[in-house]
């Protein structure tokens, strides 16, 4: 049965509450659910008829193409000014026994150690700290960009960003210009959060408002530069609260098309300051892809990390609107792994990774950060290939 016959038997569906054929029919016909209908679905709509609409779409976008790519993780510091609640990651500067700040020559040590390697992107994300500051990630950003100028360079969330531009005195439009200039391509997702104020003063009240956040994405849209979008869910937001933060997403992708990917993160409670709060289940990560894929209809990419929320969850996800597992992953990170993830060490080859994609009925592609195809793994016969022994965990995206 195809996807769009699938819809249509949905909307055939007598025992199906008028409301919900009214979205149905307008998946079908490409049009926009209002932020109403969204709370609607996550209120009432089952599993099975989310997973429809969901992949309808997801098939209509990409087909059967399920994207991942291959890049490594730098992170300068986890000791950060900040004290958000969820974070199992970061520690106090006052604990900064417990943590880390690598120096500019380490930094590209690290850099350097992929040399060879069939890497294209190098993610940059950590704490803050008043000593990585704007001359700092400039001279970063442009000696990576010296050493190996095919290596594109995705770094900093607007958390830093924020704090950076701050110290300098400089407004966004000024900052990010200067960070492009000194070879800053593109932003990860990462610092979003919950947008909502009601939500993010009780989880991460110190760090950049949701408004901040937005305008820093914008400027750098408006330099015709590509970024990141995240969420958060699953700890002590409602369902008008996840809609309230795609709505400001969608609409700031409508003035500036410069989002690629909307990345549901899953909120995970192991020691951090949340730890009483319960986690997500998997139907209800599941139905949250979903209705993702169903609101950001100016979204081209959905993405999970398989890492997070484990292998066999990534490939049901797959049914569910997303069309992005993030990758093979390298070294070592513990942002997740802190919080609680599924995957404690997680190790996949590239041929682990499609073979995963594959089993789903799904087509394997490797992007590269902008989503250009590097390899279509559709005809390609693996040789026999050493398995590294762990693998990097995601940074928010």
């Amino acid at each position: 049965m195809t996807t769009t016959s699938q819809v249509e038997k949905i909307l055939a569906d007598t025992n199906l509450s008028t409301e919900l054929q009214n979205i149905a029919q307008k998946v079908l016909n490409g049009e926009r659910i209002t932020f109403e209908e969204g709370v609607h679905l996550y209120e009432h709509a089952e599993l099975g008829y989310l997973g429809i609409l969901a992949n309808f779409i997801r098939e209509k976008k990409h087909g059967d193409i399920t994207y991942f790519n291959r890049n490594f993780h730098l992170e300068p510091t986890n000791l950060c000014v900040y004290d958000c609640k969820f974070c199992s990651y970061s520690r106090l500067i006052k604990q900064k026994e417990e943590g880390w700040a690598l120096t500019m020559e380490q930094m590209l040590d690290i850099v350097k150690k992929y040399d060879g390697e069939p890497v294209t992107e190098v993610h940059i994300v950590g704490g803050v700290l008043p000593q990585y500051d704007m001359a700092f990630y400039s001279a970063l950003f442009t000696a990576i960009r010296e050493h190996r100028p095919e290596l594109h360079v995705k770094a900093l969330t607007p958390v830093e960003y924020h704090y950076i531009f701050k110290k300098a005195k400089i407004d966004y439009a000024t900052g990010m210009k200067l960070m492009k200039e000194a070879g800053l391509q593109s932003m990860p997702g990462g610092g979003a959060e919950i947008f909502h104020p009601e939500i993010r003063e009780q989880i991460a009240k110190d760090k950049c408002t949701g408004e901040q956040w937005l305008a820093i994405h914008e400027e750098w849209h408006n330099l015709g530069m590509r970024s990141n979008a995240t969420m958060l869910y699953g700890h002590i937001e409602k369902f008008e609260h996840r809609v309230d933060h795609m709505e400001k997403l969608r609409k700031l992708q409508d003035r500036t098309g410069g989002f690629q990917t909307f990345i549901p993160l899953k909120f995970r409670n192991q020691h951090n300051q949340m730890s009483n709060v319960s986690e997500s289940s998997v139907i209800e990560d599941l139905r949250n892809y979903a209705i993702a894929r169903i609101y950001m209809d100016n979204f081209d990419h959905i993405k999970a990390y398989w890492a997070m929320i484990s292998r066999e969850t990534a490939q049901l996800s797959l049914n569910y609107g997303v069309d992005d597992i993030d990758g093979t992953l390298d070294d070592t990170t513990k942002i997740y792994s802190m919080a609680g993830a599924e995957e404690q060490t997680p190790a996949m080859s590239t041929k682990e990774l499609v073979n995963l994609i594959k089993q789903v009925g799904r087509k394997a592609i490797e992007r590269d950060t902008l989503y250009n195809v590097v390899t279509d793994f559709e005809n390609v016969v693996f040789e026999e290939e050493k398995k590294p022994a762990y693998y990097k965990l995601p940074v928010v995206n």
